[in-house]
């Protein structure tokens, strides 16, 4: 799993999220953050109190065709 830091231009404050590697949202901060790093390292400690396995499935890039 990775923890990702965004911000938007109607509230520029930062929020983490972590993802699994499939890019399923797993969870998001409530608070937010003046700065990108203090949004990362908060993640990453609260990624590291989740302790869980990733076990999804990345989605393949290509589409499969069906041939008949």
């Amino acid at each position: 799993m990775q923890v990702i830091a965004f911000s938007t231009p109607s509230y520029p404050d930062w929020k983490w999220r972590i993802v699994n590697y499939a890019g399923e949202m797993i969870e998001e901060s409530r608070e937010t953050y003046p700065s990108i790093a203090l949004a990362v390292a908060d993640g990453n400690r609260r990624l590291r109190e989740v302790d869980h396995d990733d076990v999804s499935v990345r989605p393949s890039p290509y589409r499969r065709s069906y041939r008949r």
